[in-house]
């Protein structure tokens, strides 16, 4: 297989933050390392921000709201095209430096995680802007209605789709007038500061954009809990979700959560089953399990149990695992020792509470006994109590369980604590319709068909608050206030 090349400089990469339209590396602070999941070596460092750098960046974020505020459509249009052509003439560099940070193979960094869900929604949010009207009237006529930016915006944001979820956030702020403060994953930063180097290359007003680096748990917890901040927008776990809405309460802070998923797909008799069962799999595996809405739990009916489950292990067992520098597609590591470990604790954990391993299972792949890579795992014969069936693993794991009727499977899939997406199997349109409605789910896909960046993105119970993209995207960002008694 051909590779890409990519030299991997520590010196190369900008340690500090990005405040008030400056570089700064604030001497005396602590240092974390970036590793490549694949090597298991570092090939950057960052600088861990303290309570005086958080305070800096929202005072920055605060001071400049006042003027962005007031900034025409257009004036912000203008800006995200030139952050469009930065971004679009980097392109390479952004899909390199993904499948360098988080272990993405380079063809699923470029296409997808790249230009799909990076740039696709920047461009999606210009399409946005250009539809939104900031006033608008009542059906009587005698109140107009402004929506306005909310103000300064802590952004917090996870490292397994590190663009796409930095794109959910930056933009549609950007596009609405709202200043803010960044703070990525220490795991995969570095697609954050190539994207700080195309918002200053843009001509982004100094203060607008601030990026600062730190553990979630210390700077998370200070910036949703800043009297300075107005709204604090996190993708991320429930627990992070938790803390987070605990610390905004404080001050009655706007709040927007995506947060984690178990998300069920349900596989009717009558479905194309070799269809079903290679999308179902493949899709769990793609981007090594690390993804919210992941099809984790595969519900079959009865009749057909059996077959489905002996083609999913065939595709799983079909796999290829390599290198994220190879073109091609294959499966690359997972992104720490950490999440290696975790997902090998959940799966040793199926092993014992019964359920049965009809491919992958414990240890590294043959032949790869460095990086964090996982056998791609697949559990058959799984219940719904199971801790893999309602825990999310974030990992290549996949739990594939029986049901027996319509109404059983709604039930089953719908006794969980997450609801974020959910998929359906059919060629009975009717019935396709309805489990769709009945799923307590955010986002609902059906015979595999996947979500475009203009479509809704965000989930019920306790995978979030609000919903991210496109049109939706924008209103996350605004308050509406209501004049009556003037004409526009």
């Amino acid at each position: 297989m051909k590779t890409f090349e990519l030299e991997s400089d520590m010196t190369s990469w900008k340690r500090g933050f990005y405040i008030n339209g400056t570089w700064i590396e604030p001497a005396g602070l602590e240092v974390e390392a970036v590793v490549n999941p694949a090597t298991e070596e570092a090939i950057a460092e960052i600088l861990m921000a303290g309570e005086l750098q958080v305070n800096e960046a929202v005072a920055a974020a605060k001071a400049a709201f006042q003027t962005w505020r007031k900034t025409t459509k257009s004036e912000r249009r203008a800006f995200l095209v030139r952050l469009l052509e930065s971004m679009e003439r980097r392109s390479d560099e952004f899909a390199r430096t993904i499948s360098l940070e988080m272990g993405a193979p380079i063809d699923l960094a470029r296409d997808v995680h790249t230009q799909f869900v990076g740039i696709g929604r920047l461009k999606e949010t210009i399409a946005s802007l250009d539809r939104f009207e900031d006033v608008t009237t009542t059906s009587s006529g005698a109140t107009y209605v402004l929506h306005q930016p909310v103000g300064v915006c802590a952004l917090i944001t996870p490292w397994n789709w590190p663009l796409n979820q930095i794109a959910q956030k930056v933009f549609p702020a950007l596009a609405v007038g709202c200043t803010m403060v960044l703070k990525p994953s220490s795991l995969s930063p570095l697609d954050a500061i190539l994207l700080t180097e195309c918002i200053d290359e843009a001509g982004f007003p100094k203060g607008v954009f601030n990026l600062i680096h730190g553990a979630g748990s210390r700077i998370g917890s200070q910036l949703s809990s800043h009297p300075d901040v107005d709204m604090v927008s996190l993708t991320g776990s429930t627990r992070a979700g938790i803390s987070v809405m605990e610390n905004a309460a404080k001050t009655i802070k706007r709040v927007s959560l995506e947060l984690g998923g178990k998300s069920p797909n349900i596989v009717f008799a009558d479905a194309d089953l070799d269809k079903a069962a290679t999308w179902g799999v493949q899709r769990v595996m793609m981007n090594s399990g690390q993804t919210c809405t992941a099809p984790t739990r595969m519900l079959v009916e009865r009749p057909v149990y059996d077959a489905v489950v002996e083609k999913a292990a065939a595709v799983c067992q079909a796999i290829k695992i390599g290198d994220p520098s190879q073109h091609g597609a294959h499966m690359g590591p997972v992104v720490s020792a950490h999440q290696f470990d975790t997902i090998q604790n959940y799966i040793r954990i199926g092993i014992d509470e019964g359920a049965r391993l009809v491919a992958g299972g414990l240890g590294k792949p043959e032949g790869l006994n460095r990086g964090f890579y996982v056998r791609p795992t697949v559990f058959a014969d799984v219940t719904n109590d199971m801790t893999i069936a309602r825990e999310e693993i974030f990992g290549p794991v996949l739990v594939i369980l029986p049901f027996e009727d319509e109404e059983d499977a709604i039930r089953i899939a719908n006794d969980s604590p997450f609801g974020l997406a959910g998929h359906v199997h059919t060629n009975d349109p009717d019935r396709a319709q309805r489990v769709a409605r009945a799923l307590d789910a955010g986002m609902i896909g059906v015979n595999g068909q996947g979500q475009g960046v203009d479509a809704p993105f965000g989930g019920f119970k306790m995978s979030g608050v609000g919903r991210e993209g496109s049109d939706w995207g924008l209103h996350d960002f605004l308050e509406i206030k209501a004049v009556t008694g003037l004409a526009i």
